[in-house]
């Protein structure tokens, strides 16, 4: 029976049952072994449950595509054409979401050509490198930048209208959007900042309060926050 259910697959190579056990195996206590540092290591205000078990899923698919694979090229072309058809309508995450992305993708395809030594080794020591560099604050700016949007009536000239505050509170700031609200009656400013940890978020934007006439203010933890502005 077990002969005529996996006879079709082993046909185009010499894969095993055992082998495909032992890749499905490795492949997805590493995938829980990366998912398990990017918890540790995700260094924003929590993570995503989707994104962790979606490391942990992702060497072992690649682990089995690679074994549908083996040496068939027409098998190959096939498996290209049908993964070509779908589209992934999620929302980009950072850089260090990609290279995780990246590594249980390298780790997958150790583990579908049967290089587990090579997979243990590759995973160990990068979970470990990702932990050093955390633990380090490698690349960590002193002073985090901030996301600061204010909105100000139409007949202020926003053009240099908050230098003063900006000089009193902030150490850099930098003015990368401006957009029209309610029909042009309004405009809304969107500012990265870099403060002090010793200078009052509060009494920054009490001030900026009496300058914009009380309309809306939003000061962002971290510029990353709200990519979209």
């Amino acid at each position: 029976m077990s002969g005529s259910l996996f006879g079709s697959a082993a046909a185009g190579s010499s894969v095993s049952i055992m082998h495909a056990v032992l890749t499905l195996a490795v492949s997805f206590v590493l995938g829980g072994l990366i998912s398990l540092t990017y918890m540790k290591t995700c260094n924003r205000n929590g993570y995503s449950q989707n994104f962790a078990l979606t490391l942990v899923i992702v060497p072992t698919v690649v682990a089995i595509i690679i074994l549908l694979i083996g040496n068939n090229i027409a098998r190959a072309f096939s498996l290209a054409g049908a993964f070509s058809i779908i589209r992934f309508r999620s929302a980009p995450g950072d850089s260090k979401d990609i290279a995780y992305v990246l590594f249980t993708m390298a780790t997958g395809l150790a583990c579908g050509v049967g290089t587990y030594g090579y997979a243990v080794l590759f995973t160990l020591f990068l979970c470990l490198l990702m932990v050093i560099l955390h633990y380090f604050k490698f690349g960590a700016a002193k002073t985090p930048r901030k996301l600061l949007k204010i909105t100000i009536p139409e007949d202020l000239n926003y053009e240099g209208a908050f230098n003063d505050l900006f000089s009193k509170f902030t150490i850099e700031h930098e003015l990368i959007k401006v957009r029209t609200m309610d029909l042009g009656s309004l405009y809304q400013l969107v500012y990265t900042v870099s403060m002090d940890k010793q200078i009052s978020q509060k009494e920054f934007l009490d001030e900026l309060r009496c300058r914009n006439g009380n309309l809306n203010i939003v000061l962002s933890m971290y510029a990353e926050a709200d990519g979209g502005f």
